[in-house]
């Protein structure tokens, strides 16, 4: 039987540089708990198949939708954009702790490629 423990989340946030590049901490029912770190500006994509949250655990995300908004997540809050809503989250600067709970199929960037995409995360 795997072994059942605490994940401190913080702790985890220490274990890796890298902005834009989620790490898997958890599964669960075939979904994944990923952690990313964010700062500056992702690029515009949309997830056809599935829904994704953003939990901000530190900082404020931005989040541009094509309809000309920007929804601000802050410290606490979480945001769900359902499947096939084209979305930008970005930062003013600063970096943000972000905790995303998504199928595993899930890629980041949704339908494009770009230089961002990782097509393999690494678990933490």
């Amino acid at each position: 039987m795997k072994k059942i423990e605490p994940i401190n989340i913080m702790k985890k946030f220490s274990l890796f540089k890298e902005e834009w590049t989620p790490k898997i901490i958890g599964e669960l029912n075939g979904q994944h708990v990923k952690l990313c770190k964010l700062k500056g500006d992702f690029v515009w994509h949309s997830h056809a198949n599935e829904d994704e949250l953003f939990m901000v655990l530190k900082g404020t995300l931005l989040i541009d939708f094509r309809d000309g908004r920007t929804v601000k997540v802050e410290e606490g809050e979480i945001i769900i954009i359902p499947k096939g809503i084209e979305h930008r989250p970005h930062t003013n600067g600063e970096l943000v702790f972000n905790l995303l709970f998504e199928p595993n199929t899930t890629l980041h960037t949704g339908d494009i490629n770009t230089d961002l995409t990782v097509k393999e995360l690494d678990w933490i």
